[in-house]
């Protein structure tokens, strides 16, 4: 059985949860479990250097390696080419359920399973991301609190998760802010940065949050502030699920190329920013969180909404909010109309659906703002 993660920079694990959980380890181990057959059936799907990429970062939290320091180039190969091997090995098996105390749970039953745990001072994820991928965690229970009518839970050390660890998620009118799963993706995307240091908004919004000076401060500083734009956006989620219906779901299920999925998907993400993370972020003239925002406004939600690119750039140079106020009003009614029109086109014939995304896919300046 694989050793508990202590997340030596994060407050102590907490040991009283683990003695009034029965077989604490255990639970960990059957989280990892399902979370190495969701990988084993999925991980593999990605572009190789994304693969890599997550593969890296995988290592350096599994053996607890500090996020500044390099990693051993032959032991991550030979643990790569390990784990592979274990995924064969997992890939028709199916996900096993888990138990806490004197009950057993299937692993999608979150609900159920934080009842449980929260009192302890854990937290567990369990749903579908991206492209039908299932995803789990088990994590120290930071906080939790409700915004907006939904529960946020957010946590620290993560005992068990995938190879792919989304920072934050909304499920079943729960809000999921993962606190070292930022910190990761965020040293990430600085390590990537700083091999070519190119100017824009990812330069802007390190420089707000001092990583010239000191990089590991900076790093913490950023996950502190940003955390609360990862919020927001699931926030705007929440809020767009009742405008778009309960059909919104199965629109995604029923997509069955990766493109279509993530147009469908830039088309709600924008809405969703438009909702909420960006007339939040303009009230409060957080200028440090708008840079970082338009450091992650990349791929298909920009290609889609150049009108906000030009208007990040002119506030940029003027300081001027208008121009950005008056893009995120505009999106709130082009991409929940965008979105509207997918779902009619999907309630008069599912299958001409995955033809009209591709239509826009062949052609974005009929759907682009």
């Amino acid at each position: 059985m694989n050793p508990i993660h202590l997340c030596p920079t994060d407050p102590a694990p907490p040991v009283a949860a683990m003695m009034a959980i029965a077989d604490f380890p255990r639970l960990v181990q059957g989280v990892q479990r399902n979370c190495n057959i969701a990988d084993a059936r999925h991980a593999r799907e990605m572009t190789l250097c994304n693969y890599l990429l997550e593969m890296r970062e995988f290592y350096r939290w599994e053996h607890e390696v500090p996020l500044a320091r390099a990693l051993p180039r032959q032991e991550l190969g030979s643990w790569i080419s390990e784990r592979e091997a274990l995924w064969d090995a997992l890939q028709a098996d199916d996900l096993e359920p888990l138990r806490v105390g004197e009950r057993s749970y299937d692993a999608f039953e979150v609900g159920a399973i934080n009842a449980a745990l929260v009192p302890q001072g854990l937290v567990y994820g369990g749903g579908y991301g991206r492209f039908g991928k299932p995803n789990f965690f088990l994590a120290q229970l930071e906080r939790h609190e409700q915004r907006q009518g939904l529960r946020l839970f957010v946590s620290g050390c993560e005992y068990a998760r995938d190879l792919s660890a989304p920072p934050a998620s909304l499920l079943d009118g729960s809000v999921f802010l993962r606190r070292d799963a930022l910190r990761r993706w965020l040293w990430e995307k600085v390590e990537i940065w700083g091999v070519r240091k190119a100017g824009g908004a990812l330069k802007s919004a390190l420089e707000c949050h001092g990583f010239a000076a000191d990089a590991e401060t900076g790093l913490e500083r950023m996950a502190e502030q940003e955390a609360e734009t990862l919020i927001l956006h699931e926030l705007g989620e929440a809020m767009a699920g009742p405008l778009l219906g309960a059909a919104w779901p199965d629109l995604i299920a029923s997509l069955k190329g990766r493109r279509a999925e993530t147009l469908a998907r830039a088309v709600r993400d924008n809405l969703a920013d438009c909702l909420s993370t960006l007339p939040r972020l303009i009230e409060r003239d957080a200028s440090c969180s708008i840079h970082f925002y338009f450091a992650n406004f990349e791929g298909m939600r920009a290609s889609l909404f150049p009108l906000l690119h030009g208007a990040y750039r002119g506030w940029r140079e003027s300081g001027n909010l208008g121009p950005l106020r008056a893009a995120a009003q505009a999106g709130r009614a082009h991409w929940h109309e965008a979105a509207l029109s997918l779902l009619r086109v999907y309630h008069g014939d599912p299958a001409a659906a995955e033809e009209t995304v591709a239509a826009w896919i062949e052609d974005p300046a009929a759907l682009a703002l």
